[in-house]
C-alpha cells in the first residue's frame, strides 16, 4: 500500500497581543501540533472565560493563568528544538506571551491579591472577602483586558494549527 504524501503546509500569517505583533511562516507538523496543544491548555481555562462579578472569584482566575506557565513549559519542552524560540516560531510566540502578557498580569496583582486574602476572617467567603476589596473591579477589569488579548493569541494558535482559517 503506498503512502498518502505528507500534508502540504500553507503559509500562516497571524496577528498577536502584547505588542509581540504579527509573523508569517511556514508551520511545520511539530508546531503546528505543539499550537493545537498550547489552543487546548488556552481555551478550556477559566482564565479566558468572561468572568462576570456576579460568579467565580478572581483567585481562580489568576490560578488558572498561573498554571499556563507550566503547561506551557510541558508542552514546549515535549516539542523540543524544532517548535523554535524565534519570534517568528510557535515556541518563540508562546514564551513571548507568558513574559510580556502573563508575566507583567500576575507581577502586579498576585502579591496585591495575596497580601488581601490574607485579611480575611475565618467567617468570611472568600468570595464575599475578595468582594469587599477596593482593588477587585479593578482587577477584573484588567483581567477582562488580559482575557481579550488571550483571545486573540489563542484564535493565532488555532489558525497556526491549522483548525481555524
Amino acid at each position: 500500500m503506498a503512502k498518502a504524501p505528507p500534508a502540504i503546509l500553507k503559509s500562516v500569517s497571524v496577528s498577536l497581543p502584547f505588542g509581540i505583533g504579527s509573523a508569517s511562516w511556514e508551520a511545520d507538523p511539530t508546531e503546528q501540533n505543539a499550537a493545537w496543544e498550547l489552543y487546548v491548555e488556552l481555551v478550556t481555562r477559566v482564565a479566558v472565560q468572561s468572568l462576570s462579578a456576579e460568579h467565580g472569584t478572581v483567585r481562580e482566575a489568576m490560578n488558572s493563568l498561573y498554571s499556563l506557565f507550566g503547561s506551557t513549559r510541558e508542552i514546549l519542552r515535549k516539542a523540543g528544538p524544532k517548535v523554535g524560540a524565534a519570534s517568528n516560531s510557535v515556541g518563540g510566540i508562546a514564551i513571548a506571551v507568558l513574559n510580556r502578557g502573563l508575566r507583567p498580569f500576575l507581577s502586579k496583582w498576585h502579591p496585591l491579591l495575596q497580601a488581601w486574602e490574607a485579611k480575611r476572617a475565618i467567617e468570611v467567603s472568600p468570595q464575599a472577602h475578595e468582594k469587599a476589596w477596593e482593588q477587585e473591579p479593578i482587577l477584573r477589569r484588567d483581567l477582562e483586558a488580559l482575557r481579550a488579548d488571550l483571545a486573540a493569541y489563542s484564535e493565532a494558535l488555532a489558525k497556526i494549527s491549522g483548525v481555524e482559517d
